[in-house]
């Protein structure tokens, strides 16, 4: 991966890593050594069963202020989610339990944060997500209207398209 991201480097790509919070302390090393800007999916898989603020989630959370080249997708909260969708857990709104986890990296990295969908939702092995919940999940994580704007329009223009290559 090390030889790919120094190909990809100069047409501003970057490189997307999927891993599990309890391997992060393994993996900084490999990932800070990548030359090219680092996304990490699913906000690095944090168990929401745990709090916000304890030492798993903080470790990532560091890691991103280390280094400002990690980005991260705060997407996938129907597979972080413990509680589940409104029809399994009887509240209104859908995974509340992972709320808290994906608003921190919108309000301490809002520059450098992703949403998706993670449409068609390969390899899932619970419920099938209803793409609205997923999107009524925005306001709840991205609570102010430029947050949003952030997180929707501008970090993917950035990201996807620098202005270089807006022409």
């Amino acid at each position: 991966m090390i030889e790919i991201a120094g190909r990809i480097v100069e047409h501003d790509w970057h490189v997307v890593v999927y891993f599990e919070a309890a391997d992060l302390p393994e993996l900084i090393d490999f990932f800070t050594a990548l030359p090219t800007t680092v996304v990490v999916d699913h906000m690095g898989r944090p168990d929401v069963a745990k709090p916000v603020d304890g030492p798993e989630f903080s470790r990532f959370l560091k890691f991103m202020d280390d280094y400002e080249n990690v980005w991260c997708k705060a997407t996938c909260p129907e597979r972080l989610s413990v509680s589940g969708p409104p029809a399994l857990n009887g509240e209104q709104h859908a995974y509340r339990d992972v709320v808290p986890f994906a608003r921190k990296v919108v309000e301490e990295f809002p520059d450098r944060v992703l949403w998706g969908t993670d449409w068609p939702h390969p390899n899932l092995k619970g419920h099938m997500p209803d793409d609205g919940l997923l999107v009524d999940f925005i306001p709840e994580i991205a609570t102010a209207p430029d947050l949003q704007e952030q997180l929707l329009v501008d970090n993917p223009m950035r990201l996807y398209w620098p202005d270089e290559k807006r022409g």
